[in-house]
């Protein structure tokens, strides 16, 4: 079957991250096991924690902690979270990709965001590692929160159906996230999926974006649901021919 026959039902978490770690793996894990119809489940940019960088040691260890238990759970479905993990004696924000038990992909923040101070804390990803991958014969791609408004990424990920983009984008530059997530959908005829933070000074704006621009959006919702049918990608990329 061609994989633009394919309905996968998406679900986006826009969430306020708690103080206490393990409360907040302990909804994610809750909403995986009573949602196993969701395909695809996408939490907000490093949910489980915030950028606790007082307590970064602790954040880290928590961090794996969560990812086996989390592979403990996960079958059929795809989950996406990122989270502050230890890598080597620096720290990065992992993007990482739960499927079938196992890990399948992984993908560190390249661009970080000088205003939040992330460059002091943690060790920028690689530009390189940017690209688009497989799951069942779709093609994904990943941009973590700021990396979203760089242009030469969006060019490293042509070609995939479904971009996923958690972040922690603040209520100050609502507006831009919410016209950058829309472009990106119509500029890349793909699916956008963005998982933004509720938290008090974040700009909320989660949406599922279908390569004509249509939108599901509620700043009010924890979860927006929506079923993507991947022929809409076929059709656009036909009906409107970028090379």
């Amino acid at each position: 079957m061609s994989i633009y026959r394919q309905k996968i039902p998406a679900s986006i978490l826009q969430l306020k991250t708690k103080k206490r770690y393990q409360k907040n793996l302990d909804f994610l894990v809750e909403y995986i096991t009573q949602n196993r119809d969701q395909k695809i489940i996408i939490a907000p940019e490093v949910y489980l924690s915030a950028y606790d960088y007082e307590h970064i040691s602790t954040v880290a260890k928590f961090g794996q902690k969560a990812i086996k238990e989390l592979k403990k759970i996960v079958k059929e479905q795809i989950i996406v979270l990122t989270l502050i993990v230890k890598d080597k004696e620096e720290f990065v924000n992992r993007a990482v990709v739960i499927h079938n038990h196992k890990v399948v992909y992984k993908q560190d923040k390249y661009k970080l965001f000088k205003l939040g101070d992330e460059h002091k804390y943690l060790k920028a990803g690689k530009a390189k590692k940017i690209k688009p991958f497989e799951i069942d014969g779709v093609k994904y791609a990943l941009l973590i929160c700021f990396e979203l408004r760089f242009k030469e990424l969006w060019k490293q990920i042509e070609g995939a159906d479904i971009v996923i983009i958690p972040a922690r984008w603040g209520k100050p530059r609502k507006l831009h996230l919410e016209i950058l997530s829309r472009a990106l959908a119509v500029m890349n005829q793909c699916f956008v999926l963005l998982a933004n933070s509720k938290d008090k000074n974040m700009a909320s704006s989660s949406a599922i974006i279908s390569p004509t621009g249509e939108y599901v959006m509620d700043d009010n919702k924890k979860v927006l649901k929506k079923t993507l049918e991947l022929s809409e990608v076929k059709k656009m990329r036909r009906y409107i021919v970028m090379d």
